[in-house]
């Protein structure tokens, strides 16, 4: 029965513990919470502030904060009771009674309300953008580790326990510090990424920001935490982590049992034992493995709002600031002002026979008809409910289109049989001086013949135009004075000062032919 009731008193004493550490947060909510949040900066400002309500009440005033010496003696005895403030134990000496009375209610900012205050003051002053990841700790962790585990290792030289201690608690701060900050860069990715109205410019910032810190923290976290890994394993082998503690300054001894020193990270086995297992020593889900969830989970709701922008059925941009825009309207806009935008942003006219296209049934109804008296439209259900207006159904057949392959064949087929006709007609004409070439043949010298003109214009002796796919070449040597002339059937081609031939190119079938014949 005696036990039994032991562990009752222990419960209740932890209940009230738990509701006095809730009670802290009381000034936060509030009613005067800016006269609380003025008189709690005071206090946690300096180290050891010991004030009085007339002096928080002169520098309150100085600071642009208007607030009487007895509003603030309100404000501080009620801080007292919620356990953010404790009165103060100086003596004081006053020549009044009245002196006596002001100057004894002096107050000090507790442990725990300091503590409050100051994070409280950090939350405050956070913005909602995202926190930059502190991923270069990754890395000092590691050295930091290595280092002990030198320091442990080397016998021959004895311990510098102050040394130790700074290393010990490097490594269990780094990796706050780095756990907090990839925290909040994950929570406002889990933020940002919810918005159904993210799109736009704003959606290509997001998505850049977000991709050049995945690819960093992965690269950070995949080359710095199996190293980390490896060196805290060797850590917590039973002769290096038992040297590790003995070997760490102990607090100042109180001498009573009842005075608890809170003491720093790293002191115990069991706080390097969480640590290794954030970092996968364990069988539960690691840090690393959990930055890695996060991360694909990101990029997944990344790519669904993608998905969601370039849907068929969407408008694929953002109307939120249209919207903020059309409240800003209605916000200062008189009632009868407020029915006319009501009415043209969400078209509340009377209704109306809508015209769809040339399906009507009654052609006679047009926009001015009234739905009472016209024929009912068959609207699709797909637009009708989803507002989407994809064509629905089975697929349509893939046209055959051998037929049409086949005539565009058989005429590349005649053009290039008949290019090489012409060809071999220029081939067997030779000197052009005086033939006579049909208009087949004709056409395509005209093609060949520009490059000439140029080349012997340029001030050439001698200029040839290869035609590598007909086996031929245009050759043209300037002679002033001279004409060479080619009669047709349509015509007759003049060339000034030029005297053109058409011989074979060495290698091809043509030339071999012309070299027999």
């Amino acid at each position: 029965m005696e036990e039994h009731g032991g562990s009752g008193a222990e419960d209740e004493t932890a209940v009230q513990d738990a509701a006095a550490r809730r009670a802290l947060f009381s000034y936060l909510t509030a009613e005067a919470a800016d006269d609380y949040m003025a008189v709690m900066r005071l206090f946690s400002e300096t180290l050891l502030a010991d004030l009085s309500a007339a002096e928080v009440a002169t520098q309150l005033v100085e600071r642009g904060h208007e607030l009487d010496a007895d509003a603030v003696e309100t404000r501080c005895r009620q801080l007292v009771i919620w356990g953010n403030l404790v009165p103060s134990v100086r003596e004081t000496r006053v020549r009044t009674v009245a002196a006596y009375h002001r100057s004894r209610s002096r107050y000090q900012v507790s442990k725990l309300g300091g503590r409050l205050h100051r994070e409280a003051e950090e939350i405050m002053r956070a913005t909602e953008g995202a926190r930059e990841v502190a991923r270069e700790l990754l890395a000092r962790v590691s050295e930091t580790l290595r280092l002990i585990l030198l320091q442990l290792s080397y016998r021959e030289r004895p311990i510098d326990s102050e040394l130790l201690a700074g290393q010990v608690t490097g490594v269990f701060n780094d990796h706050r510090l780095f756990h907090e900050s990839v925290t909040d860069f994950y929570a406002y990715l889990s933020g940002v990424l919810t918005r159904y109205d993210l799109a736009g410019e704003e959606y290509a910032q997001f998505k850049n920001l977000l991709l050049d810190y995945v690819d960093l923290i992965g690269a950070d976290v995949s080359r710095n935490a199996p190293e980390i890994l490896g060196r805290l394993k060797t850590l917590l082998s039973p002769s290096l982590i038992d040297t590790l503690l003995e070997n760490l300054p102990e607090p100042p001894a109180t001498g009573d049992a009842l005075i608890v020193v809170e003491r720093l990270p790293g002191r115990t086995r069991a706080e390097w034992e969480q640590l290794a297992a954030w970092y996968g020593a364990s069988s539960v889900r690691s840090g690393p493995e959990q930055l890695r969830v996060a991360a694909r989970q990101a990029l997944g709701q990344l790519i669904a709002n993608a998905k969601r922008m370039l849907a068929a059925s969407g408008t694929g941009v953002s109307r939120r600031a249209d919207l903020l825009k059309l409240a800003g309207w209605f916000h200062g806009a008189d009632s009868e002002t407020a029915h006319l935008l009501f009415d043209a942003a969400f078209g509340a006219y009377p209704a109306r026979h809508l015209l769809l296209g040339p399906e009507e049934q009654d052609l006679r109804a047009g926009p001015s008809t009234s739905w009472w008296v016209a024929a009912p439209v068959d609207v699709p259900v797909s637009l009708r409910e989803r507002g989407d207006r994809t064509v629905r159904g089975r697929a349509s057949r893939v046209p055959d289109t051998k037929e049409q392959t086949d005539l565009l064949m058989n005429a590349a087929r005649e053009r290039a049989q008949a290019r090489e006709a012409a060809a071999a007609e220029l081939l067997a004409a030779g000197s052009l001086h005086r033939s006579r070439l049909s208009r087949a043949a004709r056409d395509l010298l005209l093609e060949l013949l520009p490059p000439v003109l140029s080349a012997t214009a340029g001030g050439e002796t001698e200029a040839d135009h290869h035609a590598s796919d007909l086996g031929l070449a245009l050759r043209g040597v300037p002679a002033p004075g001279q004409l060479t002339v080619i009669n047709g059937d349509d015509g007759t081609l003049t060339v000034d000062g030029l005297l053109l031939s058409v011989v074979p190119l060495a290698g091809t079938g043509r030339a071999r032919t012309a070299a027999s014949a």
